[in-house]
């Protein structure tokens, strides 16, 4: 009678087990995208925290994001130190504290644009983008997903080994820069709107 009992268990486990891995499994890049796609603006709170080799402890950051699809995103840092980097088309402009400014025109700077892409063509759901600079890999559903980026460049490549991106349905939670040299940062996401 138990050994019974303990096999329709088991075999309910499997079965649930089994649905749920099918779910994933047709969970694709392509649904992701067009899901990312539907979005059209979002605000969000961050913590970022900068693993450095030489450092003990990590440094963190904290502020605040904002995008409009398809290529307006905005990094407000608030602490330790306020700066701003904004997005706009394909001018980056970087604003410190004490009110210097620097731009870059990201089709002067490819190593930068594909960076720059990592995030904006997620946000936005462009396939296409992403696909220029990385290959994309999948694992998850639509409920917890995780993007993994291997840039596709020699020169990315010696910057960025992998970028990390996860997820549920069309909210990005966590943003994660594995780097070449083995530092990384890890960016937690709390969406505001």
């Amino acid at each position: 009678m138990r050994v019974s009992i303990l096999s329709k268990t088991l075999a309910g486990l499997l079965l649930l087990l089994g649905s749920t891995a099918l779910q994933a499994a047709d969970f694709s890049l392509a649904d992701l995208m067009q899901q990312l796609g539907q979005k059209k603006s979002g605000t969000a709170t961050f913590v970022e925290k900068k693993y450095i080799a030489m450092l003990k402890q990590p440094l963190e950051s904290s502020g605040e994001l904002a995008f409009t699809a398809p290529d307006r995103l905005e990094k407000r840092t608030l602490k330790p130190k306020a700066e701003a980097v904004l997005l706009e088309g394909n001018k980056l402009t970087l604003e410190r504290n004490d009110g210097r400014k620097m731009s870059v025109n990201l089709a002067d700077r490819p190593e930068v644009s594909a960076f720059v892409e990592s995030i904006r063509a997620t946000l936005s759901g462009d396939r296409s983008a992403l696909e220029r600079y990385y290959t994309p890999a999948l694992s998850g559903g639509s409920e917890q997903w995780q993007l993994s980026l291997t840039p596709l460049q020699p020169r990315m490549q010696k910057v960025i080994s992998q970028i990390r991106i996860a997820g549920a349905r069309a909210q990005v939670k966590t943003i994660e820069f594995l780097q070449a040299d083995g530092d990384r940062s890890e960016m937690t996401i709390t969406s505001t709107r």
